[in-house]
């Protein structure tokens, strides 16, 4: 099961599409978001999508993580062929899926975001549409009060 609003978050590293191991500073307001499969079309709409906002969530203090089952040599391949700014964890073993309760069918991480902010989960979607998905989660951090200026 998911983790929910107001559970605490796991301390997590994963390795990012440089082969860089970073461990996301839930502290701040964070958007952690697990998808399926690099190069899928929902997949592509949803990193793309997150990206053109990118600039938006930057200027409010928002980190941005994708995270799959995918590894680095993956992750790499997509952010370039897609030109995405933000980390892509690579999570092969699905040990961050699994601390984050995300359930895995056939090695996949379902579709699943998290909004973290002091280190709890305030903001959880799960069977997301990736249309829109981006813009949506930025327009609810607003409504919540968690973008800073």
């Amino acid at each position: 099961m998911a983790l929910v609003p107001g559970d605490s978050v796991p301390d997590v590293v994963a390795e990012n599409q440089h082969g860089e191991r970073v461990r996301p500073d839930f502290s701040t307001p964070t958007v952690l978001y697990f998808y399926p499969k690099d190069d899928t079309p929902g997949c592509t709409t949803e990193a793309t999508q997150f990206e053109a906002e990118s600039e938006r969530y930057e200027t409010y203090g928002v980190s941005v993580y994708g995270v799959s089952t995918d590894d680095v040599e993956s992750h790499r391949a997509f952010a370039d062929n897609e030109g995405l700014s933000f980390d892509m964890l690579a999570d092969p073993d699905g040990n961050v899926a699994e601390a984050f309760g995300v359930e895995l069918t056939d090695g996949h991480a379902r579709r699943t975001t998290f909004v973290i902010a002091h280190n709890q989960v305030v903001g959880l979607y799960e069977g997301v549409r990736p249309d829109g998905h981006a813009k949506d989660v930025l327009r609810d951090l607003g409504e919540a009060g968690l973008l800073g200026t």
